[in-house]
């Protein structure tokens, strides 16, 4: 059987989801309230950022631009759309063994690998629908309201100012580590969807996983200083790193290879349990 045709095949059954449809729904919504709340208040929000800085600093311009709402927009997003990831990777194995299509399916002539692959990539191409629509929304709302300008960012260094033309490729690489990370979470997800005949159990475990790491990571412990580098969920916001100056390359890298290495593994893990699933039962 083509592989091509398996990818598509997958797709389809994504597609035919209502549910799919609610990440990109919710993400429509939520970008028009942050942006219509910045447009409607947004210059009170500037002022309380930048009120320790107006002693020592005068700001000029088009502060308060679509650069700086896209900024903003993904600041508060990012961290809640792993769960619109789960809604539907989560469900891509557990679903089929539940309505019992998971039988049919591996009676085909094609691998149990392939059929594997094939909702990997599936899963992926859904992530990167949502990744790309989170970006058409954040900087081309962004930009039409409140045009464009400096990107001012406050981090724990302090106030850094980043030009106008020094943006976009910033942008892109931040939404491609952003990628990255909610792949991750598809991974982890699909992986658990393969130890599971619903699909309520994956999607839950994937987000208690993700709140445990998290809490490791968040947590000022000095027993947790060993493992917290390697936990996917410290590098899931290093995106941001794309907005500091210098440009921390090594850190991106070291976070890029961590996302990556979480992958392969949660890909072999799934691989290896899936090729010995017992579907007779």
């Amino acid at each position: 059987m083509n592989p091509f045709k398996n990818v598509y095949n997958e797709w389809v059954k994504i597609v035919a989801k209502p549910r799919s449809y609610l990440g990109i729904g919710a993400i429509t919504v939520l970008v028009g309230v942050i942006v219509f709340a910045l447009k409607a208040d947004g210059l009170s929000f500037i002022s309380f950022v930048t009120a320790s800085f107006e002693q020592t600093l005068t700001f000029e311009g088009n502060v308060l631009n679509g650069n700086l709402v896209a900024f903003i927009v993904l600041q508060m997003l990012v961290i809640h759309v792993p769960l619109l990831i789960a809604l539907i990777t989560g469900d891509l194995i557990s679903g089929e063994s539940a309505m019992g299509t998971l039988r049919l399916l591996l009676t085909q002539p094609i691998s149990r690998s392939q059929v594997l692959a094939s909702k990997y990539i599936a899963g992926s191409m859904y992530t990167a629908l949502i990744v790309i629509w989170l970006g058409i929304l954040a900087l081309g709302l962004g930009r039409g309201f409140f045009g464009t300008g400096d990107l001012m960012v406050l981090n724990s260094d302090g106030l850094v100012i980043i030009p106008d033309y020094d943006i976009t490729w910033r942008y892109i690489g931040a939404f491609g580590v952003a990628f990255l990370a909610l792949n991750t979470v598809a991974t982890l997800s699909i992986a658990l969807s393969c130890f599971s005949d619903n699909s309520v159990g994956p999607i839950v475990a994937t987000m208690s996983i993700i709140i445990l790491f998290t809490i490791i990571g968040t947590l000022d412990v000095s027993i947790f200083d060993t493992i917290r580098p390697y936990l996917f969920t410290t590098h899931m916001a290093s995106w941001r790193s794309f907005f500091e100056d210098p440009y921390p390359a090594q850190e991106i890298n070291q976070s890029i290879w961590v996302l990556i290495a979480h992958q392969v593994f949660f890909w072999i893990v799934s691989f290896i349990y899936f090729n010995r699933k017992d579907i007779t039962t």
